[in-house]
């Protein structure tokens, strides 16, 4: 009798097991991701907010289909940073829904006082469960686009490294007394050397050496670039249309932004790439705040450049640098001039955005000619 009481149990509490396996299969379940560099936390709640699993995960593809690969389709939230592109588009095709988290906007994570991984991916499961919306979610973009634009970002890390490099060689030799020639940089090699004492030579010269090395390498990512931007040929047909931007800068706003259609209007990319000032209004004060800088850094510099760009002399004439001009006045200050650059970024970025919807023919006298024609 004992043993077939025995065996009952067993069966009841299988049939149990088998049960609770069903329900959680059909749950909605939803996860929290702490990424780390080799680990990983996570933390997975069911219907009810419980957790029924936290723990640690490599951060690498098979242990990502360790864990998630047999899981039903779920929310899983996780902070952006290093890994999360290629984590996140991992696990969308498993499926999921994945929800990458703006961390500096969630200061329940960013200011809490007791703050590590596990917190953190509790913190994210509970976020995404309430309101996906409370997580400030930010869009990455596709594989090609990364791998592209990855071309763009290592050049940048070059010409900046040159930077660095030129500007220790004319550091270096002035307190000898001597100075390095002017010239552009991709101009500067071992040969600009030879106006040097052998002293200076001496110091110098390996550093020349690999300034003219960088110099060629930066040489031959522009030459992948100008190949890679047939691939997007909104880049030439229209945003190449406006004066300052070239390819480097038409390509380069075309692979941030990838899809035009995220904005509802143009004039939403000028915060989108940290070009809108800073608002903190209390009452009647409204003190004049810089501007946020939380977008893209890389793409704001470059079309910081092609607003200087509009604004030297024997640029042609157009409504954006008529605008500057009177903006700056006559000999105004640089931080007027500064000020001025920034916001006629921002109107290049919202000008660009318009061209890439619109497909329109630039005219860069638009605005004066309507005016006119309107007064007439």
């Amino acid at each position: 009798m004992k043993k077939n009481i025995t065996v009952k149990n067993q069966k009841k509490t299988t049939a149990k097991t088998k049960g609770k396996r069903r329900t959680a299969t059909q749950q909605r379940l939803t996860v929290g991701i702490d990424l780390g560099d080799r680990t990983s936390r996570y933390c997975i709640l069911d219907e009810v907010g419980e957790i029924a699993s936290e723990g640690a995960v490599a951060t690498t593809a098979s242990g990502w289909n360790s864990i998630f690969g047999k899981m039903p389709a779920s929310r899983i939230a996780l902070e952006v940073g290093t890994h999360s592109p290629w984590v996140s588009r991992h696990l969308t095709a498993q499926g999921h829904e994945v929800i990458v988290a703006n961390p500096h906007k969630v200061k329940l994570i960013t200011q809490s006082v007791r703050k590590n991984d596990r917190i953190d991916a509790r913190q994210l499961a509970r976020l995404a469960r309430v309101d996906p919306k409370l997580l400030s979610p930010i869009r990455h973009r596709s594989a090609q686009a990364q791998a592209d634009l990855g071309v763009i970002r290592a050049r940048a890390e070059l010409v900046e490294a040159r930077t660095a490099l030129i500007n220790s060689v004319r550091g270096l030799v002035k307190p000898l007394g001597e100075r390095l020639k002017a010239c552009d940089a991709d101009q500067v090699s071992e040969e600009l050397g030879e106006s040097l004492s052998e002293t200076a030579r001496s110091i110098v010269g390996g550093l020349l050496n690999s300034v003219e090395a960088i110099s060629e390498q930066i040489r031959e990512y522009d030459r992948q670039i100008e190949a890679m931007a047939e691939r997007y040929p909104v880049v030439k047909d229209l945003l190449k249309q406006v004066y300052g931007v070239g390819t480097l800068i038409g390509l380069t706003y075309v692979l941030t932004i990838e899809d035009p259609g995220r904005f509802q209007r143009s004039r939403e990319v000028g915060p989108y790439l940290g070009l809108q000032p800073r608002q903190r209004e209390s009452g009647e004060r409204r003190p004049e705040l810089g501007i946020s800088k939380a977008g893209d850094r890389l793409l704001r510099s470059y079309l910081v450049q092609a607003a200087h760009c509009n604004l030297r002399k024997g640029a042609p004439d157009s409504d954006l640098r008529a605008w500057g001009i009177g903006k700056v006045g006559e000999g105004g200050s640089a931080k007027t001039k500064r000020r001025v650059v920034v916001a006629m970024a921002r109107k290049l970025a919202v000008l660009l955005h318009r061209l890439w919807v619109s497909g329109e023919v630039y005219d860069p006298l638009y605005q004066r000619k309507a005016a006119a024609a309107k007064a007439a």
